[in-house]
C-alpha cells in the first residue's frame, strides 16, 4: 500500500511540473515570446553559470588531489612503490594539461559567448595544429604504457627460487589460503575433485599434499621475503585486491592467475606509520560477485620471519584437518581425474 501511495505522489508531481511548464509556455505565447528562441541575455546567462559550475569543479578536483593521499598509507611492497610512482608521474602529466584546457574553455566560454554585433571566424583544417595533438599525445602515452608494461611483468614473471608459494581460493562469500609445508611443495589440486571436507579440491592421493595446511580468517607473510601467490574461484570472477600492497588480480573459474612481490613493512611498523594501533592489512574482493560482496575480505599479517615460521609451524596441517589418511601414491583412476581439471598456468 505504501509503495503505491508513492508511485501516485510521483506521478502526480510530474504531472504538477508539466502544467506549471506548460502554463509559462502559454503566457509566453500571449506576449508574443518565441520560449525556443535564444536572446543575448540567454547567453550571458549562460556563460555566467558555466564560470561558476567551473569554479567549483576545479575546487572539488583540488580537494581530491589534497585528500586523496589519505585514502591509501605509503606502499608496504617493492612493487607498490614503483607502482605509486608511476601514478604520480601519470598525474604529473594529466594535471597540467588538464587545468590549462579547462581554465582556457572557462575563459573562451565567458568571453565569448553569441552576441549579435560580432561574427566568430571559420577555422577549417590545420595540419600542422593536427600533427601536434596526435604525436605528442602518441610519444607521451606510448612512453607511460610501456613503463607500466615493463612494471607489470615484474610481479607477474619470473620469481626467484627462494619465493614462497600461497594459493588462495576464492569462492562468494570468502578467501581461503594453502601453504606448503615442510617439503616446501604444494600437492596438487582440481575442481573434480572437490567433496566433503575437502572443499578445495587437493588432490589427497598426492604425498605433497600431507603437510600442506589451510588457513581461513586470516594469513599471514614473511617481511622482505618475495611471495608468489596463485589465485583459483569456485564459482564466478573475484579480483584478489590487496590495496596496501598495490596489487590486484582477477580469479577466474577454470584457470590460475598469480603475482609475486615483496612485503616491506610489518603490520606493527605500519600501525606506526598510520597512528591507527587497530590497522590490519587486508585482502579484498574488487569485482561485484553477489549480494554479500561487500563482506569478503581476510586479513593479512605482516611479520618477521621468525614469528611467521613460528605461525606456520603451529597450523594443522590438511591431512589432520581432515582426520584423513594420505597415500604417497596417485591411484590410476585419480590420475585421470587429475589430468582433466588441468588449470591454465598463466595469469591475466
Amino acid at each position: 500500500m505504501l509503495n503505491l501511495l508513492i508511485v501516485l505522489v510521483v506521478i502526480l508531481a510530474v504531472v504538477a511540473l508539466a502544467s506549471v511548464v506548460r502554463v509559462f509556455e502559454l503566457g509566453a505565447d500571449l506576449r508574443g515570446h518565441d520560449p525556443s528562441a535564444v536572446t543575448e541575455s540567454d547567453n550571458r546567462t549562460q556563460s555566467t553559470i558555466l564560470v561558476f559550475a567551473g569554479i567549483c569543479y576545479m575546487a572539488y578536483v583540488f580537494y581530491q588531489i589534497f585528500w586523496g593521499p589519505e585514502v591509501l598509507p605509503v606502499a608496504a611492497s617493492v612493487h607498490g612503490v614503483k607502482t605509486d610512482f608511476l601514478l604520480n608521474l601519470t598525474w604529473a602529466i594529466i594535471l597540467p594539461v588538464f587545468f590549462i584546457t579547462h581554465i582556457l574553455l572557462i575563459y573562451f566560454g565567458y568571453k565569448y559567448f553569441h552576441r549579435s554585433d560580432r561574427k566568430s571566424d571559420f577555422f577549417a583544417h590545420s595540419t600542422k595544429l593536427e600533427a601536434v595533438w596526435t604525436i605528442v599525445p602518441t610519444i607521451v602515452l606510448s612512453s607511460l604504457i610501456v613503463y607500466g608494461l615493463s612494471t607489470w611483468q615484474e610481479i607477474t614473471g619470473p620469481t626467484p627460487e627462494e619465493t614462497m608459494v600461497i594459493e588462495l581460493y576464492s569462492k562468494q562469500f570468502d578467501w581461503t589460503a594453502r601453504y606448503a609445508g615442510d617439503d616446501n611443495r604444494l600437492g596438487p589440486s582440481g575442481y573434480r575433485l572437490i567433496e566433503g571436507g575437502n572443499t578445495l579440491g587437493v588432490d589427497l592421493t598426492d604425498a605433497a599434499s600431507n603437510d600442506d595446511k589451510v588457513v581461513r580468517g586470516e594469513f599471514h607473510l614473511p617481511v622482505g621475503k618475495p611471495v608468489l601467490f596463485k589465485f583459483h574461484s569456485r564459482d564466478v570472477i573475484h579480483s584478489a585486491y590487496m590495496p596496501h600492497f598495490r596489487t590486484q588480480m582477477n580469479c577466474v573459474p577454470g584457470m590460475t592467475t598469480q603475482f609475486h612481490f615483496v612485503p616491506t613493512m610489518t603490520t606493527a611498523e605500519m600501525r606506526v606509520e598510520t597512528g591507527n594501533p587497530e590497522f590490519d592489512y587486508l585482502l579484498l574482493c574488487n569485482k561485484i560477485c553477489g549480494a554479500a560482496h561487500n563482506n569478503m575480505q581476510m586479513n593479512i599479517i605482516v611479520e618477521s620471519e621468525a614469528d611467521f615460521n613460528a605461525w606456520l609451524a603451529g597450523q594443522k596441517t590438511l591431512a589432520e584437518q581432515l582426520s584423513k589418511p594420505v597415500e604417497s601414491e596417485i591411484k590410476p583412476q585419480q590420475a585421470e581425474v587429475l589430468e582433466a581439471s588441468t588449470e591454465t598456468p598463466n595469469g591475466i
